[in-house]
């Protein structure tokens, strides 16, 4: 039996006729772009996170560029990040001819280190005017400790929620954290359209104002721009399509923590993790404020590994294999002010599993199987 990374077959099997059913209705009243359709998916979203405002636009990617743009992002400016993330979350800042300024990891939760962070702002080459946080894999990152540390330098916060969306702790959600949150609706996404698609939370109104603006190419009137913009709208048809799967997005999420709990006690229970020799760390808890888009392990020969599963039919994928900093678009542009040891500790390391809500026990004792027979017959690289 193989077990795909990510089945989206099985989630069709869930929702696929009430999207079918909402994408028909769009069909039929040919409002394809903007119109009904989408402001009434961004009103739900903005409830759903519990921010006033929600923008819907054509990718996170875009999100982030308008969030940032919006926030005053420009040449000259520094922006505080991780270097373990998806590229776009450097590469935006690089777009908009600012700086990313890279602090290091947490090792255990995989994201932005508060204490780095500081060490970082204390040592960049010049004034940084904000902080992308990423909520990596589904985790949220340290709002408490990060808010504090902005409130101090006068520095705001965006989050990049694109892996976390209906992440909740201390009664709030991803995206509502900070000035800004972006979230992703790629179809792989906890949330995810059947196509690209993205959304801008905020309580900000001059920034949601901008935000609406600037998607639909600086127009403020029929064929009057105010600016450049971007061309860069949610659709119709994706949001209809998401509107239909957010009621199942809570027990989708809380799905995703039950198989990431069956992986920690079968692996554990099999000794292959929880003690210092065994050959895997696992994700730490982190209740509500995990939704596991991802389940990610560190691994011991890693790459030998996940060799070693593909043989046996199962998927795995490495987030991120080259971590932002080495990227050869970012190198130019990027500083690193006080070294970046986890993050690049965690590149050769970390693996994910396959994880989406479908998945039984039985398919994650599969796994297991296939983990500890390679481990079992000595694997290595």
């Amino acid at each position: 039996m193989s077990i795909p990374f990510i089945d989206l077959r099985a989630q069709d099997g869930e929702v696929g006729a009430a999207v079918r059913a909402a994408v028909s209705a769009v069909l039929a009243d040919q409002q394809l772009v903007l119109g009904a359709h989408v402001e009434r998916f961004e009103t739900a979203m903005a409830s759903y996170c519990g921010v006033p405002h929600a923008v819907g636009v054509g990718s996170g990617t875009d999100a982030l560029a308008l969030a940032l743009s919006g926030l005053g992002v420009g040449p000259g400016s520094r922006v505080l990040t991780t270097p373990f993330s998806f590229f776009a979350t450097a590469s935006t800042i690089a777009r908009l001819g600012a700086r990313p300024v890279f602090a290091d990891i947490d090792p255990h939760t995989l994201n932005l280190d508060p204490a780095a962070a500081a060490d970082a702002l204390a040592r960049a080459g010049g004034l940084v005017a904000g902080i992308v946080a990423v909520h990596l894999f589904g985790r949220l990152a340290d709002m408490t400790a990060l808010g504090a540390l902005a409130e101090r330098h006068g520095l705001w916060i965006l989050e990049d929620a694109a892996q976390a969306v209906g992440a909740r702790s201390d009664g709030r959600r991803a995206g509502a954290f900070g000035r800004a949150g972006i979230l992703s609706f790629y179809p792989t996404k906890n949330l995810g359209g059947i196509g690209d698609g993205g959304m801008l939370l905020t309580g900000d109104e001059t920034l949601a104002a901008r935000a609406r603006r600037d998607r639909h190419q600086g127009q403020v009137a029929p064929y009057v721009h105010e600016t450049i913009g971007l061309c860069s709208r949610l659709d119709a048809v994706q949001a209809a399509a998401l509107a239909a799967k957010l009621p199942s997005l809570d027990g989708w999420n809380e799905r995703r923590r039950s198989v990431a709990g069956w992986y920690a006690e079968h692996f554990r229970g099999r000794g292959l993790a929880g003690a210092p020799a065994a050959p895997l760390e696992l994700p730490e808890p982190a209740a509500e404020a995990h939704v596991f888009h991802v389940y990610t392990v560190r691994a011991r020969a890693r790459d030998a590994l996940a060799r070693a599963l593909a043989t046996a039919g199962v998927g795995t994928q490495v987030y991120y294999r080259v971590p932002l900093h080495r990227q050869a678009p970012l190198m130019a542009c990027a500083e690193i002010p006080a070294g970046v040891p986890e993050a690049e500790r965690a590149a050769g390391e970390v693996m994910a599993l396959p994880m989406y809500p479908q998945l039984s026990e039985e398919h994650v004792v599969r796994v297991v199987d296939a983990v500890e027979s390679f481990y079992r017959s000595g694997g290595s690289d």
